[in-house]
């Protein structure tokens, strides 16, 4: 068994005075789902992609992207010694519900391990032990391709998604909106200190953030198959995990479909998945 300073890598950080406007825009710039946040020089938290998007789509207040401080939404991290195994480290970040730790080294951070790094270790050492029916989750959340944004935008919020897949009428699976595709919508918003809204002749704006969870505002008016992206990747139920992971860091995505024998998709494999697999190796 590997060790997390076998695998861990350079953090991307990002100063706590920025704004969320700095954060959202450096998440999708370099394809990031989560950042070290550094304060006098010294990494002190933690900034995720899901954290990020639950505030986003969650907070009332009629601020810009760029009048709200990093500070609001920084957690804490969590460390593990550099000699750690990867399966202890699997089982940390599933104990937690995280999806990174900060590697130390005699007391000093020495790098950060992602779930996507234990993904890669797992595709490297354990080729064809496992498939991906015995992980991946049975459960998927999934709405029409012409339902309206903020009703997508609400189930994600109520069951803690950061995926949901489309379908059409003909239930067919047409494509798939991720929490980063509403980053770049957000970040697009942002940047305009009004939006239009027709709730009111006398009320001609709204804001932003408001904007995503309002009927009668741009969450109304925007189908969410204008903003989802149509490529959905999809594996088969008995294909290898190990491969499948694969897949996943290739293409640089958080999870696929899982099709049965007719096609059809019946769950989701997520990088989650493969790091309870590694988690539970024996």
């Amino acid at each position: 068994m590997k060790h997390a300073k076998d695998y861990l890598n350079n953090p991307r950080t990002i100063k706590l005075e920025s704004t969320l406007a700095d954060v959202l825009k450096k998440i999708i710039d370099e394809k990031k789902s989560r950042l070290l946040v550094t304060e006098n020089g010294k990494i002190t938290g933690l900034v995720t992609e899901k954290d990020l998007g639950f505030f986003l789509l969650t907070d009332n207040t009629e601020r810009k992207l760029e009048e709200i401080p990093l500070s609001e939404i920084v957690v804490k991290i969590i460390s593990v010694d550099e000699n750690a195994g990867l399966d202890q480290c699997a089982t940390i970040m599933l104990k937690n519900g995280i999806g990174s730790l900060v590697v130390t080294s005699h007391g000093n951070i020495s790098g950060i391990l992602t779930k996507t790094d234990l993904v890669r270790y797992f595709t490297k050492s354990h080729p064809n032990e496992k498939i991906v029916g015995e992980y991946m989750s049975p459960y998927y959340a999934w709405m029409y391709s012409d339902t309206p944004l903020y009703k997508v935008v609400l189930k994600m919020i109520e069951q803690k998604i950061s995926r949901v897949i489309l379908r059409n009428h003909d239930e067919i699976p047409v494509g798939i909106v991720t929490f980063r595709d509403l980053f770049k919508l957000a970040l697009d918003l942002g940047r305009h200190e009004d939006v239009l809204d027709n709730t009111d002749p006398a009320i001609s704006v709204i804001f932003p953030r408001k904007g995503f969870i309002s009927e009668s505002g741009f969450g109304g008016s925007t189908k969410i198959e204008e903003i989802m992206s149509k490529d959905i990747v999809s594996v088969d139920y008995d294909d290898d995990l190990a491969k499948t992971g694969k897949i996943l860091l290739d293409k640089n995505i958080n999870g696929a479909g899982v099709l049965s024998g007719n096609g059809n998709i019946i769950g989701i494999i997520s990088k989650t998945d493969i790091v309870k697999a590694l988690a539970f190796l024996k």
